[in-house]
């Protein structure tokens, strides 16, 4: 398997043809999965605020004045949030109106000019959708998309990049009824592949160098339709909500 690094040195703009400027620099197989930093699709689709358009609430200064957070970003998590799990030490744990359980609604102010955040993508799997269909339009060649974006863990330090939108491949391989090598069934072992996708192509994107995309080569998958959401664990199944 090959991960190979998609250098863009262009700021991303909402009028940016961001398919033809990975098709640009790499040249695609049939096959190839192709994994996005969420950062550039927000900045392409418009989802980059600017802070002083944003006018707080009485519950985000609050909020604020407790955890010593700008009020704005305060408010635009709220904004962004189906509800709050957690507050501790300035992180507000929420669960997004994509239904994902998160940091601070996945918003960000880094790799943004200053006095600006980016919001997550409105749906994560639409917009793979959209760059898979273009490149196909343009190329016919048949390729995988995933949206990747950096979350941190429960029971571990650090953080790892996830699957927050996938086009054309299960997110899941799912061993539930095969046999291990000793010819024992396999009852529960069901992989987050895009997931493990998306973390290893963090290894060659980096958060600096320029590089918001990657393309993984003779990674076997079978093409399917699926999203993201068989990813999310639901509230009943989770001990932390």
């Amino acid at each position: 398997m090959q991960i190979i690094p998609v250098h863009i040195e262009k700021e991303i703009a909402p009028s940016d043809d961001l398919s033809g400027m990975i098709m640009g620099s790499e040249k695609l197989n049939d096959g190839d999965i192709i994994v996005i930093a969420q950062k550039v699709i927000s900045k392409q689709e418009g989802r980059l605020i600017r802070l002083t358009d944003v006018t707080p609430s009485l519950l985000s200064q609050g909020i604020s004045s407790q955890y010593q957070k700008d009020s704005r970003i305060i408010e635009l998590i709220l904004s962004e949030s189906k509800r709050i799990v957690r507050m501790h030490n300035g992180i507000l744990v929420v669960e997004t109106n994509n239904g994902f359980v998160c940091a601070n609604a996945g918003i960000d102010e880094s790799n943004v000019k200053d006095g600006y955040a980016t919001l997550l993508p409105v749906d994560s799997d639409i917009s793979a959708k959209k760059i898979r269909d273009e490149i196909f339009e343009q190329t016919a060649k048949k390729v995988a998309v995933i949206i990747s974006d950096t979350f941190g863990r429960p029971f571990r330090m650090g953080q790892t990049n996830v699957a927050i939108g996938v086009s054309g491949l299960n997110p899941i391989l799912d061993y539930a009824g095969t046999l291990d090598s000793f010819k024992k069934i396999l009852r529960v072992s069901a992989i987050a592949i895009a997931d493990e996708l998306s973390s290893a192509s963090e290894l060659v994107m980096g958060k600096s160098l320029k590089c918001p995309a990657a393309i993984i080569r003779d990674y076997s998958f079978e093409f399917e339709d699926s999203a993201v959401d068989v990813l999310l664990r639901t509230e009943s199944e989770d001990l932390f909500r």
